[in-house]
């Protein structure tokens, strides 16, 4: 192993060691309350040493996101080239959905407050450039499945993107207000359940009926 690779490799297992650590503040005190320092303690890390890897605090905090948006990204592609009908695809679709929460459920509430939130204005042009591009192609593969199904005569004629967003708006929507009623009253989480429900009325909602 040369020189190099063994710097590429220290590097990015720094990197990976700062994350971790953000992972574990960002739970314990939320994005507003956490700071780089705390970040820094967390990762036995000099506050300096992060800024070598990362622009500031939303800049790590968006980070965090990239892992759970490449997953996303692999799930509904496994769905998109399926054969089938379009209405098994969907289900495949809402199946993928359980997933994707399931593989990281605080990076996916993380990623749903980073799209609403002013902190996008912070991020580097680079990481921005991959989440906006990671977004857009798993947003696309969505609505591939929605035109399929509009093709084969079984999903109502509506713009694909449109109702891709739908879907999508539906999944974090359901996701944030659940999480905020659990965090406010401490009340049993009701998260599948109620995903169920409202996957279940969209997909009779834009079901062509026979």
């Amino acid at each position: 192993m040369g020189i190099q690779e063994r710097k590429e490799r220290e590097r990015e297992r720094r990197r990976q060691q700062i994350i971790v650590a953000a992972k574990r503040i960002f739970k314990e005190k939320g994005f507003g309350r956490a700071t780089m320092e705390d970040i820094a303690k967390e990762a036995e890390l000099s506050p300096g040493t992060l800024y070598l890897y990362f622009k500031n605090k939303e800049d790590l905090y968006a980070s965090l996101s990239l892992r759970i948006l490449q997953y996303l990204g692999i799930r509904i592609e496994h769905v998109d080239r399926d054969a089938g009908d379009a209405l098994a695809k969907l289900d495949e679709l809402i199946e993928a959905m359980y997933d994707v929460y399931d593989f990281d459920p605080i990076m996916i509430i993380n990623l749903f407050h980073l799209q609403s939130s002013e902190t996008l204005k912070n991020l580097s042009p680079q990481l921005m450039l991959e989440i906006n591009t990671l977004s857009k192609k798993s947003i696309a593969s969505i609505a591939r499945i929605f035109e399929d199904g509009i093709e084969q005569g079984m999903i109502i004629d509506r713009h694909p993107v449109a109702l891709a967003d739908i879907f999508w708006s539906l999944f974090s929507g359901v996701i944030l207000w659940e999480s905020s009623k659990k965090i406010i009253d401490g009340s049993k989480d009701y998260l599948r359940e109620t995903l169920g429900a409202a996957f279940n009325i969209f997909r009779k909602g834009i079901t062509v009926k026979k």
